[in-house]
């Protein structure tokens, strides 16, 4: 052994080569052991097998094994015929969705165990799997088991000639994939990523001419997917059958070859074509037995050979294209061309070098790593596609922004299963990335695994805050866009891709029903001393409306529990008494406003921005716990303290608090409302009477009086009739008359809608600034008598935040519309603001909540502290186009890896470092957001969709 000449030389070569492993390590080309062990066996599984990358660890390890069992198995069976069937057979199972099948079969099992209990287990993915595609399946296992077994049994063994039944089907299926090459370039926007395609629509601007002008590719589009799923599978199978290789039974490159041809077909078809092209034609062009490539290899491995060439040609491609874009942004970045000049000359002198590099990096298929994103090139280690830890979509860094990528996931989706299936987006692989963008949101999809009829895709959303570099690279983004989907109709036929040398190349757009968001500034309106006076009288009229149609919706609830024969006696109800002798209050309950508490809400009478004090906001906006709430019209006794309500005297049942006004002499107090126990007139006024708790009173007797000739009566009698809650009773509109006039129920209004109205207002009853309209809308409301008695009160205090904020509304559609003409066109506007809109906080729960709930439009008011104005932002849902582009994938790959490695082995985690600085030729800065946590920062990402091709 010692004198062997190769272990000799080896042993040399080892020597040299530990040496510099050190050197290697320290530069990060050499892989750690679990990634080094990945990306072998991706590459066997891919190259070798015929499989295709997957988006986690542990199914790479399971179809792996199941992959190599299936070629061992076939050197092992005896008969050709059950060879080919075998063969045929597995690889169209391997190539199904087998994770999501799985998934289904084991919830299909689980619902059969737990029997009725089955519907709390979630259905989403029985959606997704029908009868009708697993009896799609078997049929085409079915006729393809028939047509292999068939043709290989029956049909005549020959070597590819040019007449013989495998060189016809040659010839077919160069024909199939011209013609499949043509209708996907048709899809896209350029031919080649050069030149403009001439079919495809000029200007896409809105969605209704997109679509009507994309009617034609959208047919041919389907033409292409029935060629592509059904008519080159089976020809490629045909072509396959009839091959002289088979007779070689118990052969490990037979069983290889093969095993990987007939599982390429389903996998990937596409490749599959291309492949089984190339080796028909040239075994045509080369008939010679006495070349290698003849004589010495099976149409398998050749197969397998120009498979991996073609693969990796396409790398070098891309790799190059990345190191000469690398080149050109450090040249044409001004603030750096000093620096990198050398750089860059010493690439041009030792370009053979570089070229050597870029092979040996596409032979290991290992990503081009430009460190700091300089031109100077090291070979990253070899790392699967998946080359970050954990399971996709776990992590994000999620804030408020992310609820808008939740809400268009499920439409960009379906957007997507249209497009991929046309072959708008190119070749499909996995490792690919694509770029989408629509307004302020860009979108990054990545390709996660591919197979017959699916596809496996991740999906995430970039921040929508605009930095200085994002904007920078958006912007790029948004003239790459431009100029290929906005052009006018007289431009050239085929125009030329301006932005060729750019990592994103355009390739459709997708119609997505998703937010638009507009922000309008409110100058002239908001600050108009009408419209603030129009708005107090509006706003009254609101709140008679929230609270009347609050208890009409409460009752009905609650009709539903309790029988009306419960509530046929009378209620007993608070009535504020005008002229009632006064209560007496002890000096110690009375306490005088002092100008200390009115400094902690101060008012802007000029419109600048308003100043809250944060302590004060908190105690304002604090919801008491433990407040339960009786049913309306309830006989029952209501505890007071130690005694019941009949037997504890008026008095002492309800007392009313004065809170904040000037001490007055004993003996010599105002008037205050002193509340009695009155009856309803009106045997259904129950019905819409407002819970007890909102009965007491706390204003003195001159507010209550002072504010009572604002209630519009009228317009009380109008939202009474229009009730819909006693279409039920037999004489409705009787009943709804008797209740207009019920006296006691309207006082019992007239109270509760005043005191709301003061609370919003506060002690000053005088037209409100743009700055107390701010401070109101965001649930700060300014200090008075009632404030402590609103606050307390959760629900009213919602309802009245709640009126204030559609008041507002009313008042910009006014301003923006022109006014309203009558009470029926104002009843409208307001069941629209509550069933299409949401008027809130971007902050609130609840604006998330209407987001997810796809709420047809959203309004929130806000204060621009740079330019010194009031906006207004509306969030619009509707069907619009997101621009999709696809990104060079070795681009992605070798800026990724500059990232691990600058921050890994450099240990360079400077925010503002070179290699995070915005390119538009490179679109560092995005690159670097999209990448996995932690070494990225997406506010959004999804687990792996599944999309469907056909």
């Amino acid at each position: 052994m010692v004198n062997v000449p190769v272990l000799q030389q080896l042993n040399q070569l080892l020597h040299i080569l530990f040496i510099f492993l050190p050197f290697l390590w320290a530069l990060g080309t050499l892989p750690p052991p679990d990634a080094l062990f990945l990306w072998a066996m991706e590459q066997v599984l891919e190259f070798g097998l015929g499989g295709s990358s997957v988006s986690t660890h542990l199914w790479l390890l399971i179809m792996f094994f199941i992959s190599a069992g299936t070629a061992v198995t076939s050197y092992f069976i005896p008969s050709t015929v059950g060879v080919v069937l075998f063969m045929t057979g597995l690889g169209f199972l391997l190539s199904l969705n087998l994770s999501k099948i799985g998934f289904v079969f084991k919830l299909n099992v689980i619902r059969h165990r737990v029997g009725t209990k089955s519907k709390t287990l979630p259905n989403c993915s029985e959606k997704q799997f029908t009868w009708k595609e697993y009896l799609f399946y078997i049929i085409v296992l079915v006729l393809a088991l028939l047509e292999t077994g068939l043709l290989h049994h029956f049909a005549g063994f020959s070597q590819i000639a040019k007449n013989s039944p495998q060189a016809i089907l040659g010839y077919i299926l160069m024909v199939l994939f011209i013609i499949l090459w043509i209708l996907k370039e048709i899809q896209n926007v350029y031919i080649f990523g050069i030149f403009r395609n001439p079919f495809y629509p000029k200007d896409v601007q809105t969605v209704t001419l997109f679509l009507e002008k994309q009617t034609r590719l959208a047919k041919i589009g389907v033409v292409r997917r029935i060629l592509l799923n059904l008519v080159s599978p089976f020809a490629m199978i045909a072509f396959l059958s009839l091959d002289s290789s088979l007779q070689g039974l118990h052969s490990v490159s037979v069983s290889i070859g093969f095993t990987r041809a007939f599982r390429m077909v389903w996998q990937n078809t596409e490749n599959a074509l291309l492949e089984t092209v190339i080796v028909s034609a040239v075994h045509l062009l080369i008939s010679s037995t006495d070349i290698w490539w003849n004589r010495s290899l099976d149409t398998g491995i050749r197969l397998l050979l120009v498979g991996i060439m073609r693969d990796r040609l396409i790398q070098f491609i891309s790799k190059l294209q990345f190191a000469v874009t690398v080149l050109l942004a450090s040249w044409t970045e001004k603030k750096r061309r000093k620096s990198t000049t050398t750089l860059c000359i010493l690439n041009i002198v030792f370009s053979p070098f570089v070229l050597v590099l870029i092979v040996f990096s596409t032979l290991l298929s290992s990503p081009l790593l430009p460190l700091f994103t300089l031109p100077l090139f090291l070979v990253g280690f070899p790392r699967p596609v998946q080359s970050w830890p954990g399971v996709v979509g776990t992590t994000a860094c999620v804030c408020a922004d992310t609820v808008y990528y939740y809400q268009m996931v499920p439409s960009l989706t379906t957007a997507l299963q249209s497009a991929m299936a046309a072959g708008s987006l190119g070749l499909l692989l996995p490792g690919s990335h694509y770029l989408g963008r629509f307004q302020d949101r860009l979108i990054w999809i990545m390709i996660l695994e591919c197979g017959y009829t699916y596809c496996c895709i991740n999906i995430k959303g970039l921040e929508l805050q605009e930095t200085s570099c994002h904007t920078a690279e958006a912007r790029r983004v948004d003239e790459v866009f431009e100029s290929a989907f906005e052009q006018e109709e007289y431009a050239r036929v085929c125009s030329i891709n301006e932005h060729f040398g750019n990592v994103l190349t355009p390739c459709t757009a997708l119609p997505v029903k998703l937010y638009s968001d507009a922000r309008n500034v409110l100058s002239g309106i908001i600050d108009s001393h009408d419209n603030l006076r129009e708005f107090k009288g509006d706003l009254v009229k609101v709140l008679v409306w929230i609270l009347v149609q609050y208890c009409s919706r409460r009752s009905s609830m609650q009709e539903n529990v309790h029988k009306i024969e419960n509530k046929r006696k009378a209620s007993l109800i608070v009535l504020p008494a005008l002229n009632t002798p006064p209560q007496t209050e002890s000096p110690e309950d009375t306490d005088s406003l002092n100008s200390e508490t009115l400094d902690d809400w101060s008012d802007d009478v000029f419109g600048e921005e308003p100043t809250i004090k944060k302590g004060r906001e908190k105690d304002q906006l604090k919801i008491l716990p433990g407040i339960n709430l009786p049913i309306p019209g309830s006989v029952e006794s209501q505890r007071v303290g130690n005694h019941s309500t009949g037997t504890v005297t008026e008095n002492s049942l309800y007392k009313a608090i004065v809170l904040g006004y000037p001490a007055i002499d004993k003996g010599k107090q105002e008037d205050m409302a002193y509340i009695p126990l009155m009856e309803f007139s009106c045997s259904h006024s129950h019905l819409l009477s407002l819970p007890e708790e909102w009965m007491s009173n706390c204003l003195p007797n001159s507010k209550v009086k002072e504010m009572s000739s604002l209630f519009p009566e009228d317009w009380y009698q109008f939202v009474l009739k229009q009730l819909e809650c006693f279409h039920s009773e037999e004489n409705a509109s009787v009943v709804v008359e008797e209740i207009a006039k019920d006296r006691v129920l309207k006082d019992f209004y007239v109270h509760a809608v005043m005191t709301c109205y003061f609370s919003l207002f506060g002690v000053d009853n005088m037209i409100p600034s743009p700055g107390h309209i701010l401070r109101v809308y965001n649930g700060v409301l300014p200090w008075s008598v009632a404030l402590d008695w609103l606050t307390e009160k959760p629900e009213l205090f919602q309802l009245a935040l709640k009126a204030f904020r559609y008041t507002l509304k009313l008042m910009i559609d006014k301003a923006s519309l022109g006014p309203v003409e009558d009470f029926k066109e104002l009843t409208n506007c307001l069941e629209e603001y509550e069933s299409d809109w949401y008027i809130g906080l971007v902050s609130d729960e609840k604006w998330k909540e209407a987001v997810l709930q796809e709420k047809p439009y959203l309004f929130s008011l806000g204060y621009d502290p740079h330019m010194g104005v009031y906006t207004g932002r509306v969030l619009t849902l509707q069907e619009l186009l997101i621009q999709i582009g696809k990104l060079n994938t070795e681009a992605v790959r070798g800026q990724w890896a500059n990232l691990s490695w600058e921050l890994l082995y450099a240990t360079n985690d400077d925010e503002e470092r070179y290699s995070i600085q915005a390119h538009p030729l490179l679109l560092r800065n995005l690159t670097v957001q999209a990448a996995d946590p932690p070494l990225g920062y997406p506010i959004y990402s999804s687990k792996p969709l599944h999309i469907r091709l056909f």
